[in-house]
Parts: C-alpha cells; structure tokens; sequence
C-alpha cells in the first residue's frame, strides 16, 4: 500500500478536551445511576476507553460489531453484524459509542436492535457527524465530539482505512 499524505483537522488536545466536556454532561445526567456502553468494534474502542475513564458512575462495557464500509471508503448500504453483545440490557440506562456517524445507517440499526431488547433509557454518542454524508435523515445524536462540516475521508482515533491508522491520536484526512 503505498504511504498516504494525511491533513490533521482535529488535534489530539482538542479530541481529549471534548470527551472530557461529554463525559462531565453523562457524569451529570446519569450521577449514580450505573451505564452501559455499548462500544461498536473497531472504530469505537479508542473513544470508548478514554470517555469511560472520565465516567463517575458505575460503568458496564460491552461491544458490538458491525460495519457497511468493509474495506471501502464508501459504504456498501447494507449493514453486517459479525459480533452480538452479552449483556441483558433489559430496563438499562444504555450510550451507544460510535466513532462516526456517516450515511447513518449502522446507528439507525443498532438504535432499532437494541430498543427490541427494551432499555430503560437508550442515548447515541459518537465523536464524528458527518451529516454532509447522510442517507438516514432523523438519525441524530445525543452526544457529538465534532461535526464534519465537509465531506471528506477521516482516520485516526479509532477511524480507519482498510484498517490502518486507527493508532493516530488526532484525527486527518487523506489526501488524495
């Protein structure tokens, strides 16, 4: 593969400072009441640790995996569950982290799949809108990290490109 020209368009501090402000909003809302994190593999990971660290409450974490993208850099519109989560997530105070939301229909599933397994309290987190890029119009979150006001190619902190540069602690875009 050969080696990709990257832009930084959000830095590592300001990645930090915004979880921090979105954890202190949960640390607010949810005080004593335990959480669960339902982080989507792979590009959540990153995200999800460092907003869990910042959590007062008690935390639960659990994954799901599913993706649309594949290797691509456009999603293929259908969406693949490949790992299903463990947890009873009956009458649960439940934060899907996402690493982005893009066409919006990865989110609008999951929403859809996990309000079956009837949650007491069910709320969308995700570091990156991308409403530029939106298939799936009424999908929004409760939590935003950023929102990409164009509609460009991202990677780094958990975003990736055939599966590389997730590891970056900023987040760039791909030159082309």
């Amino acid at each position: 593969m050969k080696e990709q020209k990257m832009q930084i368009i959000i830095t590592k501090e300001e990645v930090e400072s915004r979880i921090r402000q979105i954890a202190s909003q949960l640390n607010e809302k949810y005080k004593d009441e335990k959480l669960y994190l339902i982080g989507t593999l792979k590009g959540s990971i990153f995200f999800l640790c460092e907003l869990a660290k910042q959590l007062t409450m008690p935390v639960i974490l659990d994954f799901v995996q599913v993706s649309s993208y594949g290797e691509e850099k456009v999603s293929s519109g259908i969406v693949d569950k490949k790992l299903d989560i463990s947890c009873d997530l009956e009458k649960q105070n439940i934060l899907i982290v996402e690493d982005i939301i893009d066409t919006g229909r990865t989110i609008q599933y999951l929403k859809e799949y996990i309000s079956e397994k009837n949650p007491k309290h069910l709320e969308i987190c995700t570091l990156l809108d991308k409403p530029a890029h939106r298939v799936v119009k009424d999908i929004v979150a409760d939590y935003t990290g950023f929102v990409m006001k164009e509609d460009k190619f991202v990677v780094g902190y958990g975003l990736d490109y055939a599966q590389m540069y997730r590891n970056l602690p900023y987040i760039a875009t791909i030159e082309e």
